[in-house]
């Protein structure tokens, strides 16, 4: 069987380009920096993954998910090799993600109206009449 399960934060902004066949499947790539359970000293606390994504999940990454934003993925791990400029060959893993979700709340949105969390609306101090409710 051959199944990854990762949650991580995303490490850029995702990367989306079109095929070129008729259908023009979206294609997104980019990596999720996963933190390491056990930290030894002098080396890396995090591991970053390279995934790629196709089609409607391609499409939900690049929608809802930028930079720094913590992602949970769901896939298979694919490996691959190609010869660099010197003429050796270099062998890669990536993740090829068949779900996505999400694993925090969204962001926060600024408002630029008046209302705060705690009240409705402002009630100026020198209102004269009868508040319509008890």
């Amino acid at each position: 069987m051959n199944k990854v399960v990762e949650v991580g934060r995303m490490v850029a902004d995702p990367e989306v380009r079109y095929s070129q066949t008729e259908n023009h499947m979206a294609i997104a790539r980019f990596r999720v920096a996963v933190d390491r359970k056990y930290k030894r000293e002098n080396e890396p606390t995090a591991d970053f993954v390279p995934c790629k994504a196709f089609g409607k999940t391609a499409e939900f990454i690049e929608k809802y998910f930028k930079k720094g934003r913590r992602i949970g993925i769901e896939g298979r791990l694919t490996s691959g090799s190609y010869t660099n400029q010197e003429g050796k060959t270099e062998y890669t893993l990536e993740v090829y993600v068949d779900n996505a979700e999400f694993v925090d709340d969204a962001p926060k949105k600024q408002t630029t109206d008046e209302t705060t969390e705690t009240d409705f609306m402002n009630i100026p101090e020198d209102i004269n009449e009868e508040l319509p409710f008890i």
